[in-house]
């Protein structure tokens, strides 16, 4: 089989960046990933760029022409799009690229530019992620996930120290991660004393609006860092389409495929950046993901088990939950977070020793799921 290997990553600053637009963001993470790995715009053979709200929010859609033009390239350009998944899948689209033989090296990017919306039509452009009927009743996503977490809750048990937990050890994560959007620790009080949102879920249970943009530049080209397996699955848009609401299929079905690919066992991953666009979205990730058995997942940032320090690290950048979330982005930080930690360049957040790393991304409420391993090559 074919090997790919990442060459360069680059991530922008995550957070309100009122004095950069949409293209300040894409340019400078191309830029800076071609810079990172000694790639000149001529080698690049094809590009794929990630967003969900471009045309929403700053009336631009063609970004693979976007960014090759403003790199000065003339190869192959496509935009991907798949909800809050576009950055994971255009880093898996990349990837079959490479295997497929067609190219040799490729720039994968992903950006958001929320903050230049007002609340609402992100919202409503966020909705795009559902079938409509959700959005029709009045739903958005923190209505949709804390159902999620009532039907945890009813089934195994959950409290608001346990949901708490989650957030607090992420902004700890966050509080060190120089390219974080909240950059500031919590306490478990402040968590669960901040404003309801939709009960269980409270302010510090939910991912922020976010501007931000990342870059990784794949190749066949023998690197540091290669990916050993990916897969994605989907399901359902809406919740009324699934037998359970406390796990995502669509989770279980790319792991299991990205497993496969990679023939190691899940026993042999050092850290995991997933999904937590809400706090029950961690907890359900680690037992859809298979690290923990149903109903066991809500405890582990309570015994500080997925601190950078801990058994399994989780989200030590701080997550979408407080290195922020930049929707067509998070994908694609996520790889450019594990390239850095198997690298042993995360500074004051690095793990140990670590030599495999698991990036798991969403998009909407689970209709779409990119996971991706990555593995260090010396």
């Amino acid at each position: 089989m074919k090997r790919v290997f990442v060459r360069g990553v680059y991530q922008t600053a995550f957070g309100e960046l009122w004095d950069q637009s949409f293209g300040d963001l894409l340019v400078e993470a191309g830029q800076g990933a071609l810079k990172e790995a000694r790639v000149e715009p001529e080698e690049i053979e094809a590009v794929y760029v990630g967003s969900m709200l471009a045309e929403r929010v700053v009336e631009q859609g063609h970004l693979g022409a976007f960014l090759s033009s403003q790199l000065g390239m003339n190869c192959p350009a496509v935009r991907i799009e798949a909800a809050c998944a576009s950055g994971g899948l255009a880093v898996r689209e990349g990837f079959l690229g490479l295997l497929s033989g067609e190219y040799q090296t490729v720039l994968v990017a992903g950006v958001e530019k929320m903050t230049d919306a007002c609340s609402p039509e992100v919202t409503s452009g966020l909705m795009g992620a559902t079938n409509g009927e959700e959005g029709a009743h009045g739903f958005t996503f923190p209505a949709i996930y804390a159902l999620m977490a009532k039907a945890y809750q009813d089934e195994y048990g959950l409290s608001e120290r346990e949901l708490a937990a989650v957030a607090v050890k992420n902004h700890y994560h966050g509080s060190l991660n120089e390219k974080a959007h909240y950059q500031k620790a919590i306490s478990l009080k402040e968590a669960m004393t901040s404003e309801m949102i939709c009960e269980p879920l409270r302010l510090f249970d939910c991912s922020g609006i976010t501007d931000g943009a990342a870059a990784v530049i794949l190749s066949r080209k023998k690197g540091s860092v290669e990916i050993l397996g990916s897969g994605v699955a989907t399901d359902s848009l809406t919740l009324s389409g699934r037998k359970k609401f406390f796990s995502l299929a669509a989770t279980q079905g790319a792991m299991a495929k990205a497993l496969k690919m990679a023939e190691i066992r899940r026993e042999a991953i050092d850290l995991a950046e997933v999904h937590d666009c809400f706090t029950i979205a961690e907890i359900m990730a680690l037992e859809d993901l298979g690290f923990y058995e149903r109903g066991k997942g809500k405890r582990v940032a309570l015994r500080g088990e997925s601190y950078f320090n801990g058994k399994l690290p989780v989200n030590p950048s701080g997550g979408l939950k407080a290195c922020g979330h930049p929707v067509g982005a998070t994908g694609v930080k996520q790889i450019v977070e594990v390239v850095n930690q198997l690298q042993g360049k995360a500074g004051k957040r690095q793990v140990k020793k670590a030599r495999v790393g698991l990036c798991h991304n969403v998009g909407g409420s689970g209709g779409t799921a990119v996971v991706h391993l990555l593995g260090k090559t010396n």
